[in-house]
């Protein structure tokens, strides 16, 4: 399976299709190094992993994509933002955004854009099995119902064999998601870039394919090793 993702990089890679080639490869070495682990043999661990060292895999383990959103735009999605990052290989996720706390706010949804930002994990293709969120806590009298949802979100999320792990912190101000095939996308405005709908039976209250979204800039890294919260 591994040689097979690798030569389908090098296909698209020669195709000029350098952001899908990029997933193959890593997917596919992360399979061959899953065979390199598994191998007893010393010679052929030498020899596998000399293989896995030719890959026109950027040497230096980084890529930078950027992404503007523009306002009212449409089509942006929390499917069509990530899936091309989401690769069956994913199994945990770290979530960064301080915001993630009042359920109504003047034009924010924000622990409902957390909610179909884990739906997503949920549907795959990726096997997601842990989620760490890094947020705030809500002022005053918000926090009761902060800690409510995310507790009834972590408890969905267990029926699906998912464990979410909530912390806080008073100084987070960055917004990032990471997945532990590599890849980093920083949201200038984290999950937070839809705008209200118009009303509860309008168009896009439920398909955010459809929701008109704030302008912000998207920035899409990816790194042989991702940090830990």
């Amino acid at each position: 399976a591994g040689v097979e993702t690798v030569k389908r990089a090098v296909q698209l890679d020669v195709a000029s299709r350098f952001q899908e080639s990029l997933v193959c490869y890593q997917e596919g070495i992360d399979l061959l190094l899953q065979v390199v682990k598994a191998t007893t043999d010393e010679a052929k661990k030498h020899r596998y992993r000399q293989k896995i060292s030719e890959f026109p895999f950027l040497s230096d383990g980084k890529y930078h994509k950027q992404i503007r959103i523009e306002e009212n735009a449409t089509g942006f999605g929390y499917e069509k933002l990530f899936h091309e990052y989401l690769t069956e290989i994913v199994s945990e996720v770290w979530v960064e955004d301080p915001y993630i706390r009042q359920v109504h706010q003047a034009s924010r949804y924000l622990l409902y854009n957390f909610l179909r930002f884990c739906e997503m994990l949920v549907k795959g293709p990726c096997k997601v099995k842990t989620i760490h969120l890094l947020t705030s806590y809500d002022e005053g009298s918000g926090r009761s119902q902060q800690m409510t949802a995310l507790e009834e979100i972590k408890q969905s999320l267990s029926n699906y064999g998912v464990t979410l792990n909530i912390d806080f912190s008073s100084s987070i101000h960055d917004r990032e998601i990471r997945f532990n095939n590599g890849w980093m996308i920083k949201i200038g405005r984290g999950l937070d870039y839809f705008k209200k709908p118009q009303g509860r039976f309008s168009i896009g209250y439920c398909d955010f394919d459809l929701r008109p979204c704030h302008e912000t800039t998207v920035d899409v890294f990816h790194t042989k090793h991702t940090k830990k919260m």
